[in-house]
């Protein structure tokens, strides 16, 4: 299924994409008096009771919305983690001269820098290095805790795209990467968020990312140092990853830091990112 939340007068509804349109879940449900799941945390909570009850959502709709007319909201807007992968690809580790990690590097950012597909970005004005980041993003489905690599997709709600936004200049000022990743804004996802069932593998995907029309990145997943599996399972040891939880799986070659001439971006750039089976997230720069 695939799922896009979008804002309304009355908040963030959740809506799902169909050919022929967006069915307002919230809408047919109270028309016909089902108990279903409304915004995509209570899908994700439901768990295949949620699903089966938006499947029954899907067949009473008799009116969609025009994709082009909604403002989107992030895929996920109320995560209770978001946890993100850095040095996850051998060319981007060459490209940033860092050196192959013996473990996965993670970083966090918080809800505040959730961003969504067609929203314009402000950089903080402290930083003139903003460099772009195209990834895909898994989101936890059900509480994990102490669990093994070869369960651990098992664990996965669905994927979406993600755009590591970084201040290079503030990531590197200091060893902890922080304070250059979890600005503001600076972790746009979405457009759509597509439940694991229709991603035959997650490790095989190819995932691109263009400025201003120019091909910037391109790899696959399978090119990753740390398979999100290795991951889920190794966070899961030191925390309990709940529903809703997001994870940026970590970015391949050709981010501006890894340029020989290194033009950042600025004020009117646009960033395409895209993962195969799932979208294209777009944002520009203000």
């Amino acid at each position: 299924m695939k799922f896009v939340s979008f804002q309304s007068v009355d908040g963030i509804r959740l809506g799902i994409v169909t050919e022929n349109g967006i069915v307002d879940v919230r809408t047919v449900a109270e028309k016909n008096s089902i108990n279903a799941p409304i915004t995509i945390e209570e899908v994700i909570a439901a768990g295949d009771d949620g699903l089966y009850q938006l499947q029954q959502v899907l067949s009473l709709a008799e009116d969609v919305i025009e994709e082009a007319t909604i403002t989107y909201a992030p895929a996920i807007h109320c995560p209770g983690k978001i946890i993100c992968s850095g040095a996850n690809y051998r060319a981007h580790v060459a490209e940033a001269n860092l050196n192959i990690p013996e473990f996965p590097i993670y970083f966090p950012k918080y809800q505040s820098s959730l961003a969504a597909h067609n929203e314009d970005i402000v950089p903080p004005s402290i930083t003139e290095q903003v460099d772009y980041e195209v990834e895909l993003v898994a989101v936890i489905g059900k509480q994990a805790k102490n669990i093994s690599q070869e369960d651990a997709l098992d664990y996965v709600f669905g994927y979406t795209v993600g755009n590591d936004l970084s201040a290079r200049e503030l990531q590197f000022r200091g060893p902890q990467w922080m304070f250059g990743k979890a600005i503001d804004k600076f972790a746009p996802i979405g457009p759509y968020l597509i439940t694991a069932d229709e991603i035959a593998d997650p490790q095989d995907l190819d995932l691109k990312c263009w400025v201003n029309g120019e091909l910037r990145q391109s790899s696959n997943t399978q090119h990753m140092i740390f398979p999100i599996a290795e991951m889920i399972s190794d966070l899961s040891k030191i925390m309990t990853l709940e529903p809703g939880d997001v994870l940026f799986t970590g970015t391949p070659e050709g981010v501006i830091l890894g340029r020989e001439e290194k033009i950042w971006l600025k004020a009117g750039d646009e960033i395409v990112c895209e993962v195969e089976g799932i979208g294209s997230l777009v944002n520009r720069l203000a």
